[in-house]
């Protein structure tokens, strides 16, 4: 019965298997940012800074509110001198004011605006952010996926060998050695094995960490894709772009206006201030005597307020600002000097990624070629079982370091457009066309 039910298994097994839905980078970055938290709170600092800055803008409006008082009373004298009784008084008063002249309330606005603007561009950060990360997570299941396959073919084309090896020494046309070398190899592409098994399971739950989804079976790259095409413009002009455009400096040079206005702010402190003020009350008696008569009372008038001395306070709150603008520009500048580097850095390295595919490819190829010359030249005796076992395993790690060199570049490519920038879904879009379909 159990053999009987094997085939059966199996087959629900890879069924089960090719079920696991092929999903590009794209695809998987849409389910990434609904999932990920530090986008989602980069998300939420906006709207709580949105939030702010129109607490900032009630500032400059006016207010109003309603009172109002009830009370009751109880009166027993005595001294009958004046008459017992109960009494009860009712009063409501309606107030408003409106500021006419309150420089510190204007620039906290202006400062609302610019903290909205600093928690749009952290925002635009972390989407950035989070299509690095995605497709650092998908490129390093891919890498993995290829070095187990690598491992694998590695494996059998040994394992070929080692059953070579055991025969001619069987017929006497070869020695014990070129047995017992192919021997050790396997068992070392066995652990090879292993260990890449191993690093492919980490990385795939590294990918369904970040994107949320379980057994994600990314799609791989094409054999003859053209990864070049996406690469262009000089350092000179990314580095132009990262002046204009990337997110850490727009942060800093925010946080600098937002340090500028901090010193008006503080210099407001030293000004008058003036408000427009307005209320209106009304006042009831009940059994009240004839000198409590019923009230209405309306006013109207200006509060004007100049601060003479504040015990040096506001002074020094001046030179705490001038230096924190300092401060804020130094942070900019740092950032200036640190962005432009990054960009040169990941400029430079997906020129280098390039070339270094060009190579391998070459290094493939000649590899390959190396391959079947000892092969022909084992099998009429002129070369060892050694020199086979080493072409194969020459070749096998060439292709893996090609296949990792053409997914560090696509890498490098999104890292590249993050420091200037540049990078938008539209990338990933065009990554994502590059994959098998």
């Amino acid at each position: 019965m159990k053999l009987r039910t094997l085939p059966l298994t199996l087959a629900l097994m890879t069924a089960f298997a090719g079920s696991a839905q092929a999903q590009s980078l794209a695809t998987l970055y849409e389910a990434a940012k609904k999932h990920d938290a530090t986008y989602k709170s980069a998300q939420s600092q906006y709207k709580a800074a949105q939030a702010k800055a129109d607490q900032a803008r009630a500032l400059l409006r006016p207010s109003a509110g309603l009172g109002g008082n009830l009370s009751e009373s109880s009166l027993s004298n005595l001294s009958n001198a004046v008459g017992s009784g109960e009494f009860g008084t009712g009063s409501l008063s309606l107030n408003a004011s409106h500021p006419l002249y309150r420089p510190a309330n204007q620039i906290t606005f202006q400062q609302g605006l610019k903290q909205e603007d600093l928690a749009q561009a952290q925002l635009n950060a972390a989407e950035q952010e989070l299509m690095v990360r995605t497709s650092q997570a998908y490129f390093d299941v891919l890498t993995a996926q290829e070095s187990l396959n690598f491992v694998q073919a590695q494996k059998s084309a040994v394992s070929e060998q080692l059953a070579a090896a055991k025969r001619n020494f069987e017929v006497g046309t070869a020695t014990i050695t070129d047995t017992r070398e192919a021997q050790a190899r396997f068992d070392l592409v066995i652990a090879q094995e292993i260990a890449a098994e191993n690093d492919l399971q980490v990385k795939r739950l590294a990918l369904d960490q970040t994107v949320g989804t379980a057994q994600i079976k990314p799609l791989g790259l094409q054999t003859e894709a053209d990864i070049a095409r996406l690469h262009s413009g000089t350092v000179d002009s990314w580095v132009a772009q990262s002046e204009a455009n990337n997110t850490s400096l727009a942060q800093a040079r925010i946080a600098l206006e937002v340090a500028q206005l901090e010193i008006d702010k503080a210099k407001a402190a030293l000004k008058p201030t003036a408000d427009l003020n307005a209320s209106f009350g009304m006042t009831r008696y009940r059994n009240g005597a004839i000198t409590q008569p019923n009230t209405n009372v309306a006013t109207i008038g200006v509060a004007f307020n100049m601060p003479l001395y504040t015990g040096q306070a506001s002074q020094n709150r001046i030179l705490e600002t001038v230096a924190l603008q300092d401060k804020a520009r130094n942070d900019l500048e740092a950032a200036q000097r640190n962005v432009a580097q990054a960009t040169r850095t990941a400029f430079y390295g997906v020129q280098s990624g390039l070339s270094q595919i060009k190579a391998l490819q070459a290094a493939e190829a000649s590899s390959q070629s190396a391959l079947d010359a000892n092969k022909l030249g084992y099998q009429v005796g002129v070369r060892i079982n050694i020199d086979v076992l080493n072409s194969q395993s020459q070749l096998f790690q060439t292709k893996r370091d090609l296949a990792k060199a053409r997914h560090d570049v696509l890498l490098g490519q999104l890292r590249l457009r993050q420091s200037s920038g540049t990078l938008q879904y539209a990338d990933l879009q065009a990554v994502s066309g590059l994959l098998q379909k």
